[in-house]
């Protein structure tokens, strides 16, 4: 979720090489966005254009540059690692703070009418290129490239495999099958499917183009009566062949382009191609701007909804996961009670390794963020290696971590004390606690989308609250965080209801800044719900949780529990009991720490 380390990098010289090309344009100011040409949140270290500009490696955030000023636009995650990170030649934004614009409204309100502003074509979205009215833009090659030059590292080309069937539930012609459906509904003659994730899924295959995400890069184009996957021949070998079939054509990643220009010629004024609302302006324009049908991508919406098989390995998973949770916080509390000195890093790592000898495990699902003290309280925090913090026994250890694994995958957030919390430290645990289980208990009916004052109900009680999300989408041996839903505030969030099948986090959380940081997630599956009634036939839906790791008892308040919350509680750790407790009869440490651990209040 975040990058390791927080060194300040000196942008002067690149910041230089950018404002020269700027004025060769001429563009008076310049956007930099997080993401790749496929909209990806995580990116191949060759794509981390605007880390590499403004020295900033969170995972979101806009970089503008203009003639003599650099802002970095980023939300409530990032605020204390941006600032750690960024040198005097930037100016934080902190996007969600009363008077602060986002970078879209500085681009609409602070630039100029008339300024010519410049971004990659392949970098914005044609639905976000729309939504700017009196801004002249001016589509280039990308000029970060050109200033990071040799340096730049080169595109992976990772070897890709097939997912068996036994894993994804359903074959690659099933889902063919299903986008064509909604190309009939939505009367268009093609899909043009660019998001990483949209395409493993819809193939059934996976890779390793870009670190704790199985995906590779690609594009798809499917017609009513046929599928093309554009990729790098090297990245094919015959058994991949064998499983995609007859049915799908295999092409250069470098011919997608020509294949959309083809496809616009060959269209007649009436047909249209349908592309997903984060497919680039550069797509659009290949295609035709006026041939275009602009949509959610209906293969998000189809893999948001996991099937039987799916929903199986995420509860299968999620019990080997927590019994490498199990033997880690076990063997980190003895070594801190025997006085060992552990790194937060060092931490990190023999986690890895519980979890690297679980079976079906193919890689972590993001940098583990092991954190102590202060560290906690930066949100998406991950230590550097060559120079981060000693765990301490005296402060709050906030440890959020992930596992990649053939049936599903894992997001677990614990936060521990291995010595004496203070009353405060408690009193803001039990409030995130309290809003982690009115998030997990929720009844609520369909057609609901997933807003988070539930979560934040507690805190809000004491005047606290937190700077993030409540859950994102999880996907099946896919991206750690995925769409379209959610729990939180997000437009899209707020825009796409929760329905049956779908995988998403519940981790409210508490951060002061400089003293610690409290987060509490598990991953939780959208069920139907058995109410006496169903007042408006609308059927009603609730939360199964399939995290199975304990909640610090030590840090809970219990005067401020209600009573259901203490049954919720004893109930939740008999349930992490009775499934971790059979995995771990050869680790004795392991199965004493989680005992008492599930043990009653």
């Amino acid at each position: 979720m975040g990058a390791p380390g927080a060194q300040t990098v000196n942008t002067t010289e690149r910041l230089a090489g950018l404002r020269k090309l700027m004025a060769d344009k001429p563009i008076d100011a310049y956007i930099v966005p997080s993401e790749d040409q496929h909209s990806s949140e995580y990116l191949a270290q060759c794509d981390e254009r605007r880390a590499f500009i403004s020295g900033f490696n969170g995972s979101a955030g806009t970089a503008v540059v203009t003639k003599d000023k650099a802002y970095l636009f980023t939300d409530g995650r990032y605020f204390l690692q941006a600032e750690q990170q960024l040198d005097r030649n930037w100016t934080l934004m902190r996007q969600g703070l009363q008077d602060v614009p986002t970078w879209q409204e500085f681009i609409t309100k602070k630039v100029p009418i008339g300024d010519k502003v410049g971004i990659d074509p392949d970098l914005i979205s044609a639905s976000d290129a729309k939504s700017f009215k009196d801004v002249q833009f001016s589509y280039t090659d990308n000029l970060v490239d050109k200033v990071w030059g040799s340096d730049r590292p080169s595109r992976p080309k990772s070897t890709v495999f097939p997912l068996d069937v036994k894993y994804s539930g359903e074959s690659h012609a099933e889902k063919l099958s299903k986008v064509r459906q909604e190309l009939q509904k939505k009367d268009a003659s093609a899909m043009v499917v660019t998001m990483l994730d949209e395409v493993a899924w819809l193939f059934n295959l996976r890779g390793s183009d870009i670190d704790y995400n199985p995906v590779f890069f690609a594009y798809a184009v499917v017609t009513p009566d046929s599928a093309t996957l554009f990729i790098d021949s090297a990245q094919v070998d015959d058994t991949v062949k064998a499983h995609l079939g007859p049915q799908v054509v295999v092409q250069p990643y470098v011919a997608f382009r020509e294949h959309l220009r083809s496809l616009g010629a060959s269209l007649t004024s009436s047909q249209k191609v349908l592309i997903g609302d984060k497919a680039s302006v550069a797509v659009a324009e290949a295609i035709g701007q006026d041939k275009v049908l602009l949509s959610r991508s209906p293969v998000a919406d189809l893999k948001a909804i996991k099937n039987a098989t799916e929903i199986a390995g995420f509860r299968a998973s999620h019990i080997r996961d927590g019994a490498a949770l199990a033997r880690y916080f076990a063997w980190l509390e003895e070594q801190l009670n025997a006085g060992a000195e552990i790194t937060e890093s060092g931490g990190a790592d023999v986690l890895e390794k519980y979890r690297s000898e679980l079976d079906l495990f193919k890689g972590l699902s993001f940098t583990t963020i092991s954190s102590t003290g202060p560290n906690g309280a930066i949100i998406h925090y991950s230590p550097d290696p060559n120079d981060c913090a000693v765990i301490k026994k005296e402060q709050i250890y906030l440890c959020d971590s992930g596992g990649q694994f053939l049936d599903g995958t894992t997001d677990v957030t614990r936060t521990w004390h291995f010595g004496e919390p203070t009353e405060e430290e408690k009193r803001a645990f039990t409030r995130v606690l309290q809003g982690h289980i009115a998030i997990d208990t929720a009844i609520f009916p369909n057609g609901t989308s997933g807003a988070d004052t539930w979560a934040r109900k507690f805190l809000w009680q004491d005047g606290l609250d937190y700077r993030h999300g409540t859950g994102h989408g999880v996907g099946h041996f896919l991206n750690v965080h995925e769409g379209p839903h959610g729990i939180g505030t997000r437009i899209a969030y707020n825009s796409t209801a929760l329905k049956p099948g779908m995988t998403v986090s519940n981790e409210p959380g508490y951060y002061a800044d400089g003293r610690f940081g409290i987060r509490i997630e598990n991953v939780v599956i959208v069920r139907d719900a058995q109410t006496p009634n169903n007042f408006g036939n609308k059927g009603f839906l609730g939360f199964e949780h399939v995290t199975m790791s304990p909640m610090h008892k030590k840090l809970i308040d219990t005067s401020l529990l209600s009573v259901q919350e203490r049954e919720w509680l004893d109930a939740y750790h008999a349930e992490v009991w009775q499934k971790v407790s059979p995995l771990l009869q050869t680790d004795s440490r392991a199965l004493a720490w989680l005992e008492r651990e599930c043990a009653p209040l």
